[in-house]
């Protein structure tokens, strides 16, 4: 009976014993750690899906092909061999049949990340390597990212050698406006080129000569004796065009005009605007003869001696030069205001300037006395029986200037005082309905503002004429 309650006691400790070493072994275990290294890798982020515990617990065993004995709590690798000394009553570990660690890395994406599959942590020396090879890998897809662009872009675009061989080549079609000028000027002088050739060569300058630059390498060309010749052909269209490349050339340019005027071309224009020449002509060379006096006192003055205004004035009335009316009158207005601004600019200036020099030769500019007496005085009043309005305006203003020298030739010209008392009515209604529209400052004010000063001037010297009688008498 004692022998077989031993056996039982005996079967029941050999139980107890292995079931408390298998509690040991299973306690030891514990899980994978995962390592995640998120996209910036200079910053080490480490999440363990182990439970929380005391920093005593979280100290890794490193071990090794021999027993070493385990502190309390202390994490085994997975893959370690464990026992329990009998002896000492402590546990103890070594290396397993596989001795490595199994690293394992991964991606998603742009995120990437590294799984030690036997160690519950790492070491350090294990994280340095993995975030060299996580650097590695991403300043390789970089490059490739980089090259990859840089062939889209060269695939794109030229490069640098090419666009500096295409810009030689372009030079050496680009030509100068001199180049130009020469080999139109060539075009227009030659006796084998077309009239259609030469009218083209003509347009081409033109667009050129508007530059002061270009007008001035005319000049030195030859350029004007060549548009003197057009001038003098019996072709229509080359004396339009010539006229009109002339225009061009000495419009705010003195130095041109200067060659110009010596070279003959005041008398050439007046001569062709006295002559019978198609309408067109005349315009054409109405234009040049306004730009070559314009701010040039010394050719006004010949002008005015060379019995200009006298050409205008037949002009003015001769049949079929309607349109060319509002242009004459305009160019005696300039002429006229252009004096007077002159002079009342200059009334400071020192003695010897160059400024009193222009005063002395505006001087010797006798337009209003010689506009008075070849009947300008009348003359100009016609415009103010024309529906433009911007016609009226410019008679209207040429009018008042002239007012010093027409005043009484004014005052006896009925017409002109039953044109002014209409239109004094028309504009008063006119710029009431620009007002009433909300324009203030309208056009149609502008032009009434212009019939009352002509209207008060009138009025003013009536009233000294009567004045005058009443004294004498």
């Amino acid at each position: 009976m004692h022998i077989k309650n031993g056996k039982v006691r005996l079967k029941m400790a050999l139980i107890l014993w292995y079931l408390c070493l298998h509690l040991v072994c299973t306690n030891t275990e514990k899980f994978p750690t995962a390592l995640t290294i998120k996209e910036d890798l200079d910053d080490l982020n480490i999440e363990e899906d182990a439970h929380d515990s005391d920093p005593e617990d979280m100290e890794v065993f490193y071990p090794t092909d021999k027993w070493q004995t385990l502190k309390p709590g202390q994490a085994v690798p997975a893959g370690s061999h464990v026992r329990l000394n009998l002896q000492t009553g402590q546990r103890e570990a070594k290396l397993g049949e596989d001795e490595g660690l199994k690293l394992k890395y991964w991606t998603d994406g742009k995120r990437q990340g590294m799984v030690n599959q036997n160690a519950a942590s790492f070491t350090h020396q294990e994280l340095k390597e993995a975030l060299k090879k996580f650097k590695k890998e991403a300043d390789d897809v970089s490059i490739k990212g980089s090259a990859q662009d840089e062939e889209s872009v060269q695939a794109r675009f030229r490069s640098m050698d090419e666009l500096k061989k295409d810009m030689e080549a372009l030079d050496l079609l680009v030509e100068t406006d001199v180049q130009i000028m020469r080999k139109l000027l060539s075009k227009l002088g030659s006796s084998n080129s077309t009239v259609d050739e030469r009218v083209t060569a003509l347009l081409d300058l033109e667009y050129l000569v508007h530059q002061v630059d270009n007008a001035q390498n005319l000049v030195s060309m030859g350029g004007l004796q060549l548009l003197t010749d057009a001038l003098n052909n019996t072709d229509v269209r080359l004396q339009e065009s010539a006229a009109f490349v002339l225009g061009s050339a000495v419009s705010g340019n003195p130095a041109v005009q200067v060659e110009a005027f010596e070279g003959g071309a005041l008398h050439k224009l007046l001569t062709l605007l006295a002559t019978p020449r198609q309408m067109s002509v005349k315009k054409k060379v109405l234009f040049a003869l306004a730009c070559l006096l314009r701010h040039f006192p010394f050719a006004q003055s010949r002008f005015v001696r060379h019995g200009g205004v006298q050409v205008l004035g037949e002009l003015f009335q001769a049949n079929g030069a309607e349109a060319l009316r509002v242009r004459i009158v305009t160019l005696l207005y300039d002429m006229i205001t252009e004096k007077e601004l002159i002079s009342q600019h200059g009334a400071d200036d020192p003695p010897g300037s160059a400024h009193e020099e222009r005063l002395r030769q505006y001087a010797e500019v006798p337009l209003l006395p010689m506009l008075a007496e070849q009947g300008w005085c009348s003359l100009v009043p016609e415009l103010l029986d024309s529906p433009e309005h911007d016609w009226r305006e410019k008679a209207l203003r040429a009018l008042l200037t002239m007012v010093p020298r027409c005043q009484t030739l004014y005052q006896q010209n009925p017409k002109l005082i039953t044109s002014l008392s209409d239109l004094q009515k028309q504009y008063q209604e006119l710029a009431l309905t620009e007002e009433n529209l909300g324009e203030e400052d309208g056009y149609f004010k502008e032009i009434l503002a212009l019939v009352d000063s002509l209207v008060g001037k009138m009025h003013e010297a009536t009233m000294g004429v009567d004045i005058l009688h009443y004294q004498n008498s």
